[in-house]
């Protein structure tokens, strides 16, 4: 009778797993027993920052950052993305045998809150980056849908989006909000569909448009805010379900997006989000505005997770110019 025994290439293979496990272990414990380290994964708990960013948040060195970035990096805390020129780190996702370790120091982390002045720092940064947005807003208003047809034309998605909407809401609802509506097209989808719908958008310039479209097309059951999801009056609401159409690309935080919405949406409610899968066209932020050149679509599917959401049917849609849209649908655990 055979037994089978371990052979020497088995245990050189188990030594080899083994030592890879310790160095993983090692560097993750030298990434983490260091405050200001720490206190980047924490600024880095819900955004992507550039390495000049979290140097002013942090008031660092840009040498000084970048060397506590390798070792964050190297222990496999975060991650880097390319962005044009640009370089945004985030926390990164592992699949190895470090993941619960990981997750539970992520957790630790989240559960304490910014000091007062670094909070005050990542404030000053995402107002830096809002006005840059909504300076472009302001400016290019009048073009913005010539530039826009450039990348995805509403004609090639909007019955597709609200095709999956109908699909996906099986009953009777009331209140929906609109994130960032442009200048209005979608909202005469909503209107016949929803007893109530409220339209958001941080651009006086794009809301204008909105309401004189609604004017136009006797939409009466629409209420306009400007503003973004801060708004003291959008925590007061109670909707049935959201949308935010080719808009997450524009703004400089899309992940606190979802934490807004989710504390918006009733348990069970539903999000609807149309946006660009990941590119590398450039030329888009300065020609429409663009922040982030898309999204994978399992970024989208963190952001939602993160904010309590589940992710549902999803539609991707080959646009012109080598762009790609995805549409997705995300319901609030109860």
């Amino acid at each position: 009778m055979l037994l089978d025994c371990p052979t020497m290439n088995d245990s050189a293979t188990q030594h080899a797993v083994d030592e890879e496990q310790s160095k993983s272990l090692l560097a993750f414990c030298k990434a983490t027993a260091d405050q200001l380290r720490l206190d980047v994964l924490r600024v880095l708990s819900r955004d992507s920052y550039g390495v000049m960013e979290l140097c002013q948040i942090f008031a660092a060195k840009q040498s000084g950052m970048s060397h506590h970035l390798k070792i964050l990096a190297n222990a496999n805390l975060v991650q880097s993305r390319r962005e044009g020129n640009s370089i945004f780190y985030r926390r990164a996702q592992r699949v190895d045998g470090l993941n619960v370790l990981q997750r539970n120091l992520f957790y630790t982390l989240d559960q304490q809150p910014l000091s007062a002045h670094l909070q005050k720092q990542v404030d000053n940064l995402q107002q830096q980056r809002a006005a840059s947005s909504q300076q472009f807003f302001s400016e290019n208003a009048d073009k913005f849908h010539v530039q826009q047809e450039q990348i995805a034309a509403y004609s090639l998605y909007g019955h597709q989006a609200i095709e999956l909407i109908d699909r996906c809401l099986n009953q009777q609802t009331d209140t929906v909000l609109e994130v960032g509506p442009g200048e209005g097209a979608f909202l005469a989808e909503l209107s016949p569909r929803f007893q109530r719908v409220i339209a958001l958008d941080n651009s006086r310039q794009l809301l204008t448009l909105a309401k004189d479209f609604a004017e136009q097309q006797q939409l009466d059951n629409i209420d306009f805010i400007l503003g973004d999801t801060r708004h003291p009056a959008i925590p007061k609401l109670s909707a049935d379900c959201a949308v935010v159409n080719m808009v997450l690309h524009h703004i400089s935080s899309p992940a606190e997006i979802f934490f807004d919405l989710a504390n918006v949406l009733k348990p069970g409610g539903q999000l609807f989000v149309t946006d660009l899968c990941r590119h590398d066209q450039e030329w888009v932020k300065t020609a429409c505005g663009d922040f982030w050149l898309g999204f994978e679509p399992e970024d989208l599917t963190l952001f939602a997770e993160e904010a309590g959401f589940l992710a549902g049917e999803a539609v991707f849609l080959a646009q012109r110019n080598g762009f790609q849209v995805q549409i997705r649908q995300f319901i609030k655990g109860a």
